[in-house]
């Protein structure tokens, strides 16, 4: 595979997991799997929560899409490469920066206050409905003035 379109399924599978996270997270995370998530939105008892098995998940899907790949570094190694970047561009974002697992780091960005607004109105209520802003690197507009 030539190294412009491994990259183009780097980028394209980054761009598609935040599009498919989204929808996940309000659509079976806020669904049929509040019983696991609703653990996200309560407060933690350690560091380790419960709905940290969908990163788990995501996690084995990328390695083993990586490993399907990996004699001939096609596009499953590539997708599978774009899912663990996105694994880590989450971890960052929303496990150390925005929900301080470890020691947050300080920003003045005006993109990362807007996402850590929005994040926060998405942990307004605890409940499985109400919630607004599902996204991990999108948001409205509003949370970026």
């Amino acid at each position: 595979m030539e190294w412009y379109f491994a990259l183009l399924a780097v980028i394209s599978t980054i761009a598609g997991m935040e599009t498919l996270s989204w929808a996940i997270h309000k659509y079976l995370f806020h669904g049929a799997l509040w019983f696991i998530h609703k653990t996200h939105h309560q407060e933690r008892h350690g560091f380790f929560e419960f709905n940290d098995i969908f990163s788990l998940g995501f996690a084995t899907l990328a390695l083993a899409l990586m490993w399907a790949g990996h004699e001939n570094l096609d596009y499953k190694f590539w997708i599978g490469t774009g899912i663990s970047i996105y694994g880590i561009i989450y971890f960052i974002f929303h496990d150390w920066f925005i929900h301080n697992r470890l020691k947050a780091f300080k920003s003045n960005s005006r993109y990362l206050k807007g996402i850590r607004r929005a994040h926060k109105m998405h942990h307004k209520t605890t409940q499985k409905d109400g919630s607004k802003e599902f996204g991990l690197l999108v948001a409205s507009k509003k949370y970026f003035k």
